[in-house]
């Protein structure tokens, strides 16, 4: 129990303290500025207190994740979460291994605040289109304007979705719609990996079949804010750690995907050598900086985690 206890101390302040530390840094420097109702400190408790909590896949014997995931991935998740301004107590993100990968990946909520946060949007809104409804729009050089939608409580059923839509309102009340069909709305479930190869709508007792309108907004919602990030300006350290934790979990769900379909399926393909990969390029440079913290903190011969 005491060594558990001593190996905990040492994970968190390779990891907890000095990401507290460099976000600390940040604030002093002016390059991050965080909403006035957010505490890094009380963000950086509670992911503490569930990451103790977390576990790793079946595949891997559900080990605790502090265990399994290295030092370096359990401090980049976490500033990756503090500088997005995410609390996952506030289920605005979560924490998930990939072999012996930590990621933090935003939920739609956390997307959601994460867009108000870097492009000034006022709100935030969703709604479900079903049989019956009467929707009427323009279009306006490729964008849906005078957007109207008007519906009959008796039109509501969740095995009679037509569509779904997203509002965004700016500050200078500009307005923004992302409409999806249904089926745009199932292509992007299918990438989900509780969906069947051969799968082409909701499994009966599924989530996208219990919640099927919840889910449907939560996807539109998902893809109207990416729309609006990805318009924003990358070069700033908010956005630097957006992209990177997009990247970083979208690659260590891919590399966990073929890992577990490894010598199911023999595909017989041409492949030709490539080089390494490099490097993803919008990797902040502050994780050099971290990388020296960590050595510091670290204690005397065992050489500090490697980043």
């Amino acid at each position: 129990m005491a060594n558990d206890k001593n190996q905990l101390a040492m994970v968190k302040k390779d990891t907890v303290d000095v990401v507290a530390a460099k976000v600390r840094e940040f604030q002093e420097r002016g390059e991050l500025h965080f909403p006035a109702n957010y505490s890094p400190d009380n963000a950086m408790k509670s992911a503490w207190l569930i990451l103790q909590a977390t576990k790793s896949g079946k595949n891997d014997g559900y080990r605790p994740a502090l265990e399994v995931c290295t030092k370096d991935s359990i401090a980049n998740s976490l500033l990756d979460m503090v500088v997005q301004g995410l609390n996952p107590a506030k289920k605005q993100g979560y924490f998930l291994v990939y072999g012996k990968q930590l990621v933090f990946q935003r939920s739609y909520f956390g997307t959601m605040s994460v867009t108000k946060r870097v492009t000034g949007a006022k709100s935030i809104d969703a709604a479900v289109i079903y049989e019956g409804d009467e929707v009427d729009y323009e279009m306006v050089n490729g964008r849906i304007t005078n957007l109207s939608h008007k519906q009959k409580f008796g039109n509501i059923n969740k095995d009679k979705i037509l569509g779904a839509y997203a509002t965004i309102v700016m500050t200078d009340d500009t307005v923004y719609h992302e409409l999806m069909t249904i089926d745009e709305i199932r292509k992007a479930w299918s990438k989900s990996q509780t969906w069947g190869k051969e799968q082409t709508q909701e499994q009966k007792g599924s989530t996208h079949d219990e919640f099927k309108q919840e889910m449907a907004k939560k996807t539109v919602i998902n893809r109207a804010c990416k729309k609006f990030l990805n318009s924003s300006d990358d070069s700033s350290l908010v956005m630097n750690h957006i992209n990177r934790a997009d990247d970083i979990a979208a690659e260590a769900e891919l590399a966990e995907e073929i890992n577990q379909n490894a010598n199911k399926d023999v595909i017989d393909v041409e492949y030709e050598v490539k080089e390494e990969p490099k490097q993803i390029e919008n990797t902040p440079p502050e994780y050099a900086e971290i990388k020296q913290q960590q050595m510091e903190f670290a204690p005397t011969g065992t050489g500090g985690p490697g980043f």
